[in-house]
């Protein structure tokens, strides 16, 4: 690992993520606020890397596999307070289909980019039906506000998408060197995960560059961590973001959840107006004109009074 100040540098912060992985789900709080607190004085690039890949071979028991799964998935969310699916319908087939979407997505600007994505994560943290085919994926971005969904769906269908979405799976399979070792105390220490042919980051992972110099910082970490990070990398660049209040979180991020309202909002709670979504492990809060057009539409109720 290594550091310096990189006098008049720009600095890149590259987050190694997948939209159906459930510690990057679980990491969404922490990173609307890490990207809050540096507001555009850094260069912000997600990187997909194929947690479920198409050539992975098919599970013996499909059933086995999600009760398994579940397992899972329920452990992680006890960490990190995410919402999880009352039920989930299978393991993701392949991450290729949400992966190639959110890169398209990317092409109309990054808050079209955020919210593509937070709709891909919430197919299977909050849904139970991951986004594993290309129209399931482009059935979960309905109604994402200034979304161009034939546009979307043209460059997802491109080689030039897919060619960046392949670099992407690369990049993540080129992992520094510092990461190849357990690195904290946390659930998740984000240790690099061995692979048939050498090794990938673990997910979510941050590495923070600038010229001669960067940080790693893998794994599920708590907001102070990432900061941390950064200021050492080139001190000064956080700043305290504005607390919001829940009702301007919520018109900001379109959906919320409790490690959400608690890392970003200050101010009673819920939000005025917000539609509550149950899942197994807490509500995801909807700003009404969301909860009209989301995939969960059908399962909101009104805040109670």
């Amino acid at each position: 690992m290594t550091a310096g100040r990189p006098e008049g540098a720009a600095v890149e912060v590259v987050e190694y993520t997948d939209p159906l992985c459930p510690w990057a789900w679980g990491s969404e709080p922490v990173f609307r606020r890490l990207r809050a607190a540096l507001d555009g004085r850094v260069r912000w690039r997600r990187v997909c890397c194929i947690l479920f890949d198409h050539d992975d071979d098919p599970p013996p028991d499909p059933a086995a596999e999600t009760a398994w799964y579940t397992r899972y998935v329920e452990e992680i969310t006890a960490h990190t307070g995410a919402p999880r699916p009352a039920r989930l319908d299978r393991v993701a087939a392949s991450s290729w289909p949400a992966s190639l979407l959110a890169k398209a997505a990317e092409r109309q600007g990054a808050e079209v980019g955020d919210r593509v994505l937070r709709r891909l994560r919430e197919t299977v943290f909050v849904l139970g039906d991951p986004a594993d085919t290309p129209a399931l994926a482009l059935a979960a971005v309905h109604g994402v506000p200034g979304l161009d969904r034939a546009r979307l769906a043209a460059d997802a269908a491109s080689p030039a998408v897919r060619a960046l979405v392949g670099a992407d799976r690369a990049e993540a399979r080129r992992p520094v060197p510092e990461v190849l070792t357990a690195q904290s105390g946390s659930p998740h220490p984000g240790t690099a995960k061995e692979t048939d042919d050498g090794y990938r980051y673990a997910l979510p992972t941050l590495v923070v560059r600038a010229p001669g110099a960067h940080l790693a910082v893998p794994g599920w970490r708590a907001y102070e961590e990432y900061a941390a990070a950064v200021d050492a990398l080139c001190p000064g660049l956080i700043r305290v973001p504005r607390p919001l209040t829940p009702e301007e979180a919520l018109a900001r991020y379109r959906s919320l959840t409790g490690p959400e309202h608690r890392l970003l909002t200050t101010g009673a709670w819920p939000p005025s107006g917000a539609l509550r979504v149950e899942t197994g492990n807490g509500p995801l809060w909807l700003h009404p004109d969301e909860a009209a057009v989301h995939p969960a539409a059908s399962h909101c109720r009104p805040a109670a009074p």
